[in-house]
């Protein structure tokens, strides 16, 4: 079902205090869905029934700023990979009881709401242990192909979100990742690198480079080091993660490379490998201690594409295989065919009633195409014997009289026919595929994913 929040304008949609209270019953605990440094997460339902996410700042002496930066991130940030964002209340105080009087004290209530994803957040399936994800190979390249372009699309807009990490990627009934919770976000030019106040470290551990740790510094590749972390935890799990700089890197692809051949199906493995040894290299790549070694994430998303590219044109390769396989079979089968009606045809003679059409068709079946010779069949008959009948299956041919070797030549008839019918779908099918997804992956590489961004207003409390 479509979602009726699409519709919706999210820069000028203002959710009043008083109905945010009521859909929550008042912010009650019962309603937390998640918690963190400078907010609290609620779970609301509007009114048409749609679920969506409250995002509630706590009071931390900076609110205001905080929430006029994110507010400004999330309304530029529109992409199928990015949690869409539904609207804001801000209300700035309110009147409360002082020596006997009212006075209006200044307590601003700062709300950002959200889609709400059914998914939960990727934290949930990866293990603490010498495991990979919880899921199946497909899902996960899935997510970590959603989880590099919406954070290729965040970068081509300046964006660095400065947070990343499994809780943070948010997961639909479908399994699409989208990246959520921009509140430590910033807007940089990607050439820039800025150093924020020694001794403030925002963010999470295990998710922040060397240069921020040690020098504050901040730029594009902060984003890729969290990236490579990320992952490192969907593939290897947790504890190989903060083992994989102890280990050499050829050692750590073959070590992850074998967890997936054990989980995935044989049949699979001779295509899933590449996508497993690229994804672990990329990661490595991305945990780069120099940042200026680490790829930027459109180079991740270009290498991506190459695997996938790859792996359809050795599916069509496949394909064409098959395709000369039926080709040559229904060659051989018209062949038969031949020598079947001359071995006839000096055993009997034809009918006079035969008309020109049929006595060519039953010499030199596939010179014509059975839809057409076949599109007004008569019962005529060949030699007294063969008989041409039309079905609800398409034009086929039936005379059980008629036999060479054993087999009948309307058996015979209808199997090229059918040979030849599977060959054209196939063929047709390889085509249509082949321009399908080189069209998008060329799509994929040359043009922006992102949504019309709206026009940029701002909301009312900073004026």
């Amino acid at each position: 079902m479509a979602s009726n929040l699409q519709n919706k304008s999210p820069l000028t949609r203002e959710f009043p205090l008083e109905f945010l209270q009521s859909i929550t019953n008042n912010f009650s605990e019962d309603r937390i869905i998640g918690e963190g440094g400078f907010a609290v997460v609620y779970k609301g339902v509007l009114d048409n029934g749609e679920e969506i996410a409250l995002k509630k700042l706590t009071h931390t002496g900076t609110e205001d700023t905080k929430f006029a930066d994110e507010f400004n991130n999330i309304v530029r940030a529109r992409h199928q990979n990015i949690v869409q964002y539904v609207g804001y209340c801000y209300h700035p105080g309110r009147w409360i009881e002082h020596n006997q009087q009212y006075v209006f004290g200044h307590e601003p209530t700062r709300i950002l709401c959200f889609e709400y994803l059914h998914g939960g957040d990727l934290g949930r399936h990866l293990s603490a242990e010498e495991q990979p994800c919880g899921l199946d190979w497909q899902t996960c390249y899935k997510i970590i192909r959603g989880v590099c372009a919406g954070l290729k699309y965040l970068h081509s807009v300046d964006i660095y979100h400065l947070d990343l990490k499994p809780a943070n990627i948010l997961l639909d009934n479908n399994m699409m990742p989208k990246i959520g919770d921009f509140g430590i976000s910033r807007v940089l030019p990607s050439s820039k690198t800025i150093t924020t106040k020694p001794g403030t470290l925002i963010g999470t551990m295990g998710f922040m480079p060397p240069e921020y740790i040690d020098k504050q510094e901040i730029s594009s590749k902060y984003d890729m080091f969290s990236l490579g972390a990320i992952l490192i935890q969907i593939m290897a799990g947790r504890k190989n993660y903060c083992d994989c700089g102890s280990v050499p890197s050829e050692n750590f692809i073959d070590l992850v490379c074998e967890i997936w051949r054990k989980k995935v199906h044989p049949a699979m493995w001779s295509h899933t490998w590449k996508e497993v040894k690229a994804c672990i290299r990329i990661a490595l790549r991305c945990l780069e201690y120099d940042r200026h070694k680490r790829p930027t994430i459109r180079e991740v998303v270009d290498e991506l594409n190459r695997i996938d590219i790859e792996d359809i044109v050795d599916e069509l390769d496949r394909i064409d295989i098959d395709i000369s396989s039926v080709r040559d079979e229904a060659i051989n089968l018209q062949s038969r065919v031949a020598l079947a009606y001359n071995h006839y045809k000096n055993s009997a003679s034809i009918g006079a009633h035969a008309s020109s059409s049929q006595l060519n068709f039953a010499l030199n079946p596939m010179d014509y195409e059975h839809e057409s010779v076949m599109r007004n069949p008569e019962s005529h008959a060949i030699g007294g014997h063969a008989d041409v009948l039309q079905t609800n299956q398409g034009h086929r041919f039936q005379n059980p009289n008629l036999r060479v070797e054993g087999e009948s030549i309307s058996s015979i008839l209808n199997m090229t026919l059918s040979r030849m019918d599977a060959a054209g779908m196939l063929q047709n099918l390889s085509t249509q595929n082949k321009d399908q997804n080189m069209d998008k992956m060329k799509d994929d590489s040359d043009r922006s994913d992102c949504l019309n961004s709206p026009e940029q207003t701002q909301p009312r409390w900073f004026d």
